[in-house]
Parts: structure tokens; sequence; C-alpha cells
């Protein structure tokens, strides 16, 4: 579960930096860096809710959600 945390602080920072890149200034370097940083979390965030042992579909179903959905997804796991 430590994965998943840290894949989904991860994808929220990197898609912080990219929102706040695109309505500043827009620096192509930026977006050239962060944009593949934010797919892998993703992907990570992904894979780590896929590889939880018995967690429940529906959960799983979250962490496809882009931005939100690891954090979606962490919620309900620390709840059971």
């Amino acid at each position: 579960m430590r994965l998943l945390r840290y894949a989904a602080l991860a994808e929220m920072i990197t898609i912080a930096v990219l929102l706040l890149n695109l309505v500043t200034v827009h620096w192509r370097p930026v977006s050239a860096l962060t944009g593949p940083l934010h797919g892998t979390a993703y992907l990570l965030v992904i894979a780590a809710c896929l590889l939880i042992e018995n967690t429940p579909p529906r959960t799983r179903l979250l962490a496809f959600i882009p931005a939100i959905g690891g954090y979606l997804a962490l919620r309900r796991l620390q709840q059971r």
C-alpha cells in the first residue's frame, strides 16, 4: 500500500505542476519533463492497486480515474 500512496502523491504533484505551467508561462521543457513523469505515476497507481491482494473490483476501477483515482482507491482501501 506504500507504493500506491507514493504513486498517488507523485501523480497529484505532477498534474498540479502541469496545470500550473499551462495556465501561467507554459514552458515547453517543464511540460516535456513533467508529462512523462505524470504518465509513469498514473501507470504505477494502476499497477499498485492491481497488485494489492483482496482488493474489490470497484476499488481497482477507481485507480483508472486520472489525477485523483489513486487517492480514491487508497481511501477505500484504508476504510476496509
